[in-house]
Order: C-alpha cells, then structure tokens, then sequence
C-alpha cells in the first residue's frame, strides 16, 4: 500500500488543559493523532507521537483551593484519568508530557532566557482585561464577556513580561501565505491571516498575581530589576512542550540528539479554538528564540451534541468511557463472555475510533448521537465487514476444510481468468482501485478513506453473490472455479483487513489471526502491511479458529449509554471556574422539583407569607441532620432543563443529589464547592434517578437562590447542630 522509508514523522495533540475529564472531543483529536502515527510507523518512519495535560495557571490555581488541595494534588488527579483512559484506548503514544514535569520546566525557563537575551522581552506593566477561563488577554472593556467562552473579563494590574510580538505582524503573514507554515483548513488559515492583518500587540508573557506556574529565572527577573516574583505566562509554557518533549533545555546529549533529529514537528494537531495560540504566538516565540517553525498546524472542528458544541459548562459531554463500557460489555462480552477487560475496551475503542473518523470529516463540525454510533457499526461493521469476513471464512472451512484453497485461473497482461471463461481478476483490479483512491487522499481525510474501503466492501459482497459459492459446491465439475471465488473472496478480505488496521487494531488483529496469517502488527513490523500485492495470500494456508467479531448491536444499546451518562458514579476532582459564595442569610431548601403537587381543598386559605410559616419545636428541628458537604461532580440531565445532577463527598460517604438549580448555577460553578446538605431525607426517584439529600440555599421570592456554604477549615462532613 505505501513504500517503507526513513523519514521522520513527529507529531503532537493539543496537550489537555485539566479543567475536566476527558471525553469523546479529546479522544477524537488523539485518535486521529493514534491513526496518523501507526500510518507512519507502517510505512517505515521514525514516528513520534506526542500527548499530555496542561497543568499551570490562574484557573487550575483557584480550582485547586475551591477543592481544598494542593495544584499538584489537583492537577495529578485530573492528568491521571486522561492518561488511564488513553491506555484503555490502547492509544500508542511515545511520550505522555505533563507541564509540571521537571524537564519541561528547565526547558520553558531555557526558552524565557533565550528570548530575554535577544532582546525580545521586555519589563512593564499591564491594566487591562483577562478571561481566567482561556488564560488570555483581550482587548475589551473589563465586565463584557469573553469573545471565546462568553465568561466576563476580569481587570488586572501588575508587573508583567512582555514579548515583542508586533514585531512578527509582517513575517507571520509571509510565512503562512508561502505556506512555510501551512495552516489546515483554509477557513483556519484565513482567519488567522485575518487576525495578523488587524495588528497585533506586545504580548505578556509572565504573571505576577498568583504563584502557580513555572517561576521566570532569576537571573531573567533580577537582570530586569522586578520588583515581584513572576511566573512564566500559561501559554507560552503550554506550547513550548512541543520541543522539551523532544530534548529541548536538556544537558543530555542523547536528548540534545533527539531534539535536533525530531524538531521541528510535522504536524501539529488542535481545536480550532485554540489556533491563534498555535498560528501567531507559537511562530512568533520560534522565530525570536532562532528556531524551524512547525511544517504543519491541522485544527478540527467540533463535536456537537444536541446541536452545541459539547463543554462541561453545558453539560453535554460524552465521556468515552461510556462507549468502551457498553460495546466491550453489553456487546463484544456477549460473544466473548470470557474476554479480559482490556480486551472489551479495546473492541469498544476500535467501534468508537470507526464512528468518529467515518462520520465527521476532519477540519468540520460534527454531530455526535449514540443512535447515529449504533447506526453506523449495525452497518458498516457488523453487517459489512463483519459479514464479510464470516461468510468468506467459514465457507473455506466448510468446503476445504479450514485451508485456503489454490485458485484455477491463468493470468494475462490484460486479465486473470479461468478455464471457464469466469473473470477472476475483478477484485484485483478493485483492489488496485481502492489503493490508488486512498493514495491520493488528503491523509487527514477519513471519511472519504472509510467510504473507499466500505465501496471496496460491497463489492467483495456482491461477487461472492453473484457466483454463489454455496451453489458451485454442489457440483463436482466446478471445484476449481469454487476454489478460485472463495480465494479471491479471501484475499479480498486480507486487502480490507490490511486497509482498516490503523483505523481497528483490535479487530483487524483478530481477522488476521482467522486468515491464518498470525500477528497483524508482526506483519506490520516485517513489512507486509506496507508492501501488498495482489495475490499475496499463500494456497494452502490454514485458517485459525473461527468465531464472529462483530455481534449486532441492539436498538437499545442507545437508551443503555444515555443511561450510563446520567448514573455515573466515578467522583472526580474537576474545578469550579467561580469561589465559593458566603451566604449569611436564613437557609432554605433547594431541590428538584417535587411531584405534582395535589389540588388544595375547597376554600383552602391563600398561602402566606414567609414568616408565617408554623412553628416547629425543638424535637422537630434536631430531627434534621444537616451536613457539611463537598461537590464533586456535577452534570446536567438530558431532557432536564432544571435539574442538575450532583456527587457530594459527606466524609464518610459519597452521595447522588438531584438539584433544581439549573437556571441559576451552572455545573463548572458547583464543583468543589463545600455546601450544607439534609443528609436524613428518605431517599426518592426523579427521571430515573435516585436522589439521596437536600442542598441548602436562600432567595428572596423568584430570585435565584444563594447556596448556603461554610468557610475553609471546617471538615466535610461535620454535622451542623
């Protein structure tokens, strides 16, 4: 299919800022990255796959003290779940980076120096707007809302760094129009030509407000004569992984090798949310520090759930996790009830990495929704590959006893045919067709790629039905132009298996284990992945052991990941973007709304107002268990416009609540928040779900209700008498 070679290929995902826990919009960035590197390693390359988490600045900070831990406690905990779920996903990568790794952090404070020394940086000081959510400076009034994430800009004043990046206007827009530093697709590409063409401003690169960042050196703060201890700006400190990953700022010569023989990177994989920070900052450091720009910076679009992009603000985030769990256990251990966890996340990771890169073309939005996931692997997976591959393999070991059969044909420079007259070159040619489509794609077009192979697939269905092989093994007379369908069939589907590898390690490993060929990644190693040829299916090989691959999935599967997305119990350390509210006000309760309630009788009296409620004695109130409590996670519910659902920590156990403060609180503002909870309500079911508690809040009538909290120090679960 491609030619081995002894290039370099290094490329990189965004690394992952540890806001939240990853899901499918992460996954899908670092499957096309997985995609793109066994590509490259099949074709011979020294290949070079990089992800991680972003772990510094104001943001994580503040998240940090709203959970009441230490950053690093904070960002360990967060960088964790992605790194476990990336290995889950059997994702191959080469290096998982971490912002607070020590090597990165010589190397940032390597890359500060260097540019302080040729002039590029600059003391002073900065009054204006700062949106805490994306870590950027924005020329706005302070109190408006951010023009990426919509959250009000916050005023700073302090001591900054500044770099010279108006002095990169002219030579960033060359660059990128001679395509020194190309920029896919074109709609990224000209939106950042559009942003350097409105001018730009020096740039701070440094902070000294809040201390949670690699410190700038003190040779760099102490030459400059600051006045305060400065911290190194998050993204200039984020994006220069992309080299310590690789050796740069190491004393190392190994390093220092890998460095010059990896740098500059390939390519460049990012949200498009996040390209001005790729396609203008980025450049423009590395053309001041003296080093190659990047040759490639690809963005993709978005995954968009019920029609918005998904975010954990909204609370329409699907987590991975959910598809590995239903396709490895509800679908691939029906087949396999003895299979390892490991393997069902990896039958689980190969449907989902098909559905992404076969549905949503890259660089374009893209609409997720579980009945579309079922959809495409009941089609294209199930009932065709999967059928494929079963049909042409058990009718081998039913009429030639599980041995690949030698083909009657004579092949001619124009054809292949047989005694008959039957063309047995058809799937040749169509293979060869297949290879020659998928050669000339763009490599980041999967869609179009996966379209060329299901083509290729249909086929392969359609001649095994027109020549009936079930039909020709009834007759005696024509063993041999069975033996040639069948081997044709089968060499058509080692062509198919060979096609999807990168794309399903998994399954296609198993394929090729049936086709009797062994290891599909020894064949990869060897060389035989990359150099197919027609044919190249030896007569005589014997199948191993045959079972199907792809059990259907049934219509339910849909309802059954909805499910798992709103009854998830895994509590997590995620941050709260708002601190903590004091409340000194008279609590009251807030919670989901209660059943409808019952007509009032006849001539009930009007209800009245708020201190004329009945009085209670103190044997009613001590009944009440009220405890201090600390939000873990919190979701919105689908169809639920006023609910939220929570997981508090209680001290001594975790609970589910569901809340009716959707319109007022969003979920970011809830986590890590310590609250007062009535712990002894009896338990009730709302949509499904069970709720365990009751928050505490107060509000004036028809205003929006102020959570009760409590201030630091006091220990989760302290009951309240």
């Amino acid at each position: 299919m491609s030619n081995a070679s002894s290039n370099k290929f290094y490329l990189t995902t965004p690394i992952y800022y540890v806001n939240a826990r990853p899901h499918i919009g992460h996954a899908y960035t670092t499957i096309v990255a997985d995609v793109l590197a066994r590509r490259h390693r099949l074709a011979g390359d020294e290949t070079f796959f990089l992800t991680g988490t972003d772990e510094h600045g104001q943001k994580i900070e503040r998240s940090a003290a709203a959970a009441g831990v230490p950053p690093q406690q904070f960002t360990d905990q967060v960088s964790a779940q992605f790194r476990t779920l990336w290995e889950r996903m059997g994702l191959t990568y080469d290096r998982y980076i971490r912002t607070t790794d020590e090597d990165h952090k010589r190397g940032v404070q390597k890359l500060f120096t260097t540019l302080y020394e040729r002039g590029q940086i600059y003391l002073s000081t900065y009054t204006g707007a700062y949106c805490v959510s994306d870590e950027a400076f924005v020329d706005l009034p302070v109190g408006t809302p951010c023009p990426d994430c919509g959250r009000a800009l916050e005023q700073v004043t302090e001591e900054n760094f500044f770099f010279k990046l108006s002095a990169y206007e002219a030579r960033l827009i060359d660059a990128i129009e001679r395509n020194e530093l190309l920029i896919e697709p074109s709609t990224a590409r000209n939106e950042v030509l559009s942003f350097l063409r409105g001018g730009l401003k020096d740039l701070s690169i440094s902070r000294s407000s809040f201390t949670w960042g690699i410190p700038v050196p003190d040779a760099v703060q102490q030459h400059a004569q600051a006045t305060q201890k400065h911290v190194v700006y998050v993204w200039l400190d984020a994006l220069t992984n992309y080299m310590t990953a690789v050796g740069y700022g190491s004393e190392d010569p190994a390093e220092q090798a890998k460095f010059e023989r990896l740098w500059p990177a390939d390519l460049h994989l990012v949200g498009k949310e996040i390209t001005r920070f790729h396609c203008v900052y980025w450049p423009a450091f590395l053309m001041a520090a003296g080093l190659p720009l990047p040759r490639r910076i690809s963005a993709n679009g978005w995954l968009l759930f019920d029609n918005a992009k998904m975010s954990k603000s909204r609370g329409n985030v699907v987590r991975s996790e959910t598809i590995l769990n239903a396709f490895g256990n509800e679908v691939w251990a029906r087949q396999y009830p003895e299979a390892s966890a490991a393997e069902r996340d990896l039958f689980g990771a190969d449907v989902l990495r098909y559905y992404l890169l076969r549905e949503i073309p890259f660089g374009q939005d893209g609409s997720f929704t579980f009945d579309a996931l079922v959809t495409r692997y009941n089609a294209d997976l199930a009932n065709g590959y999967g059928n494929l591959v079963s049909r042409t393999l058990s009718m081998i070991e039913k009429f030639f006893d599980g041995v690949v059969p030698t083909p009657v044909y004579e092949e001619t420079a124009e054809s292949t045919v047989t005694p008959d007259g039957f063309d047995a070159g058809l799937l040749g040619r169509a293979s060869t067709g297949m290879t020659s489509s998928l050669s000339a794609l763009n490599e980041t077009d999967f869609a179009t790629q996966l379209a060329e192979i299901a083509a290729f697939i249909t086929v392969t269905d359609g001649f095994l039905t027109a020549n009936a092989p079930w039909k020709l093994a009834k007759d005696p007379e024509k063993r041999g132009r069975l033996a040639t369908v069948l081997y044709v069939a089968a060499e058509a589907v080692r062509w198919t298996t060979a096609a999807l590898y990168t794309v399903c390690p998994f399954v296609t490993d198993r394929v090729w284990q049936q086709l009797g060929l062994g290891s599909i990644e020894d064949s990869r190693r060897n060389g035989e992945l990359a150099n197919m040829h027609w044919a190249g299916l030896e007569p005589g090989t014997k199948l191993g052991a045959l079972s199907p691959l792809f059990p259907r999935a049934e219509k339910t599967l849909a309802d059954s990941m909805v499910d798992m997305e709103n009854e998830k119990n895994t509590p997590e350390l995620t941050p709260a973007s708002v601190a903590p509210e004091s409340a000194n006000t008279t609590p009251v309760a807030v919670d989901a709304p209660a059943a409808e309630p019952a007509s009032p009788a006849p001539d009930a009296a009007p209800a009245g107002p708020a201190d004329s409620s009945p009085e209670i004695t103190i044997d009613d109130f001590v009944k009440v268990e009220l405890r201090i409590a600390q939000v873990l996670v919190a979701e919105r519910i689908p169809k639920a416009d006023k609910l939220l659902r929570l997981e508090v920590d209680l001290g001594f156990e975790k609970r589910q609540i569901l809340s009716g403060i959707a319109e007022w609180y969003t979920p970011e503002e809830l986590i890590g928040r310590r609250i007062l909870v009535i712990t002894n309500l009896a338990p009730r079911k709302m949509r499904g779900l069970e709720s365990h508690g009751m928050l505490l809040a107060a509000s004036e009538e028809g205003g929006k209700p102020f959570l009760a909290t409590v201030p630091e120090g006091v220990p989760v679960g302290t009951r309240l008498k």
